[in-house]
């Protein structure tokens, strides 16, 4: 994990605040599997009830105005490197991206279930699992090699990061 970055730095205030055991990831490694280098992941969650969650933090700047225009776009690369981290961790682990939106202001209650602040910027948390993600996840740019979920089900697979724990 790269604490130079505030939205991972966010996250780990968020996961400590809530008393949420997790171990973070040291990015400055990559890690081979086989001849294929992979992406690390950003944390390790270990869940309460649910599984342990092997987590990819993608930071978005939002308005906090508007659900319909929550940016959830991640990079191919990113879906296969998890999909195959998931697949390393076996059974008892699932991937997970959650995606922490940062707010120029508070945020409605309605549009987020999940905001916390961290050094003065509020946060809002949501959640999908790998598998969600790659069932409903659309071309977003070939040329950057991205995808996307759409509005309407990024609504209904995305989902307060204590709903997967």
């Amino acid at each position: 994990m790269n604490r130079r970055f505030h939205y991972e730095a966010a996250f780990e205030h968020y996961l400590r605040a809530k008393q949420i055991p997790y171990v973070a990831v040291d990015e400055a490694r990559k890690s081979l599997r086989g001849e294929v280098k992979l992406k690390n992941f950003d944390f390790v969650v270990y869940g309460q009830t649910g599984p342990n969650l092997l987590v990819d933090v993608k930071g978005r700047k939002h308005t906090g105005r508007s659900h319909k225009a929550l940016d959830n776009w991640v990079t191919e690369d990113d879906v296969q490197d998890l999909r195959q981290w998931q697949e390393v961790f076996g059974e008892g682990f699932r991937a997970a991206f959650v995606f922490l939106y940062w707010c120029e202001a508070q945020p409605p209650d309605a549009l987020f279930l999940e905001t916390f602040t961290h050094r003065d910027r509020w946060y809002a948390v949501l959640a999908a699992t790998l598998d969600d993600y790659r069932a409903h996840m659309k071309p977003r740019s070939e040329r950057w090699r991205t995808v996307h979920i759409p509005a309407e089900a990024y609504g209904r697979i995305s989902r307060p990061l204590m709903q997967l724990l």
